[in-house]
């Protein structure tokens, strides 16, 4: 069981790209987090958001308004929607 979260954004050159987020869950909690295929090292839950990190970028999902925003250590940011698919 799991949940996908397509998510496109600014890139520098103020072109688009597409990442998938997979997050797997029970009915307890989440278990692990993966972006581009790659998981996370570490993950913290604060009520609907998913606070991460992959490299020098910090990522916030949040689950409930379906949007994610990350910051590449104050050189760039960039924001965009969620879909969930199956």
């Amino acid at each position: 069981p799991g949940a996908r979260a397509a998510r496109t954004g600014p890139v520098p050159a103020r072109s688009s790209w597409t990442r998938t987020v997979d997050i797997a869950y029970d009915q307890r909690r989440v278990r692990s987090v993966q972006i581009d295929g790659v998981a996370v090292y570490t993950f913290a839950i604060a009520g609907t958001l998913i606070l991460t990190s992959q490299d020098n970028e910090r990522i916030r999902i949040d689950t409930a308004a379906q949007t994610w925003s990350s910051d590449f250590r104050g050189l760039a940011t960039a924001q965009g929607r969620c879909e969930r698919v199956s």
